[in-house]
């Protein structure tokens, strides 16, 4: 598919690591795990932009109250978003540094992309376990929102939590995969 669209073929993660490794076993259900994940997000979008839709024409024509539309849209990007992360980092859609990659060798393009991984690793890191401690207090404290309709904060907070730590994974098995590779050589 185009540069613009969604590419469901080959991920990197997959095609760096051997075939039969325990991190290309591991990364064939992950790109697995991440294309359905991607069709459960597209159609969270596709619910947002109607819920939206719907609240705009409803005040418009009907000068109908919406309360409870704005954040359940809200709700479904924040998962869209940070579910869709590990796929967008299986394709390398995130912070590389490109703008170093004419100017380095091979072997510095490499080092490069492992001390990109190594620093996202520990961001991603952190935001994941950050993102489940902020869970757990939603789910034990009960936190709800301070809207009218109130829903429960640890729906946003379970997908961003997940979403994170996919990313993490997904990281953790690119850099996995392109240790295995030196290794090899």
């Amino acid at each position: 598919m185009s540069a613009h669209g969604i590419d469901f073929g080959h991920s990197p993660a997959v095609t760096s690591a051997r075939p039969g490794s325990p991190v290309g076993r591991i990364s064939r259900a992950m790109t697995l795990l991440n294309r359905a994940i991607v069709v459960l997000c597209s159609i969270a979008l596709i619910v947002a932009s109607t819920i939206l839709s719907y609240s705009v024409a409803a005040r418009y024509f009907f000068n109908a109250a919406t309360y409870w539309q704005d954040e359940a849209a809200v709700f479904l990007l924040v998962g869209a978003t940070f579910l869709s992360t590990a796929f967008v980092q299986a394709g390398r859609g995130h912070i590389g540094i490109e703008a170093l990659t004419g100017y380095l060798s091979k072997r510095g393009n490499a080092i490069r992309m492992l001390v990109v991984d190594m620093a996202s690793l520990l961001f991603c890191g952190f935001f994941a376990w950050k993102s489940w401690t902020l869970f757990h207090e939603a789910w034990v404290d009960g936190q709800v929102s301070g809207s009218t309709w109130a829903p429960p904060l640890w729906i946003p907070y379970s997908m961003m939590s997940l979403g994170m730590t996919l990313m993490t994974l997904q990281i953790a098995l690119q850099l996995a995969a392109s240790l295995d590779a030196w290794r090899s050589k």
